[in-house]
């Protein structure tokens, strides 16, 4: 009962600021030319620097580009800490974060692979975790096949760049990330080794 209770409250609290606006795809597209730079026109980044945002979740996306403006506005004391986002987002409107969301989500997510060495280590860790070092399951929160879930906020991450997912899985397990619900990725990426994080980044790059 008491993980239930938890889980429920995780739930709640990610998605109650996302629903407060209704995205427009279209007016999305409109907006989204001043992304594409670094993420590419359909959200496909050309560069691993970046991350894909096409056909991430929509809740997940708006409460990025919240925590990117609560960032520029508390000086990056609160929010997610990110000073190229900071700079984007300082003169958007809930609304304009609603519409590049909405347009991102719509786009079709981009592919990608993992190395032969490394799937099945990979898909252990993945499934498994490490429970002589209590790192949990991935899957609890993002899906048998990195899908996550769009209604609670837990971001889709198959086919992202597994240089990036490798930065921000350090980035937690450091707390220089730290936007995430009640510390859960802190919490998991405090337990994970360099190899592990390299193994993991690895192998979702090629999960659906």
């Amino acid at each position: 009962m008491k993980k239930f209770a938890i889980i429920l409250g995780l739930f709640l609290g990610s998605t109650s600021v996302a629903f407060a606006q209704q995205g427009d795809p279209e007016a999305g597209k409109n907006k989204s030319q001043v992304c594409a730079a670094c993420h590419g026109p359909q959200g496909e980044s050309p560069t691993d620097m970046y991350p894909h945002l096409a056909g991430q979740h929509e809740k997940y996306l708006f409460k990025q580009l919240m925590d990117f403006k609560t960032a520029a506005e508390t000086g990056g004391e609160e929010g997610r800490n990110n000073a190229i986002m900071m700079g984007q987002v300082a003169s958007l409107s809930q609304q304009d974060m609603a519409d590049l969301a909405a347009y991102y989500a719509s786009q079709d997510e981009p592919k990608g692979s993992t190395p032969e060495d490394v799937i099945a280590k990979g898909a252990d860790l993945y499934r498994r975790g490490n429970p002589e070092s209590k790192v949990p399951s991935c899957a609890g929160c993002h899906g048998p096949r990195g899908n996550g879930m769009g209604l609670a906020a837990f971001p889709d991450i198959s086919g992202q760049f597994p240089a990036y997912l490798e930065s921000q899985l350090k980035m937690f397990r450091s707390g220089e990330r730290a936007n995430d619900p009640n510390g859960m990725m802190r919490g998991v990426a405090e337990k994970m080794t360099d190899e592990e994080i390299e193994l993991l980044s690895k192998y979702l790059h090629g999960l659906y």
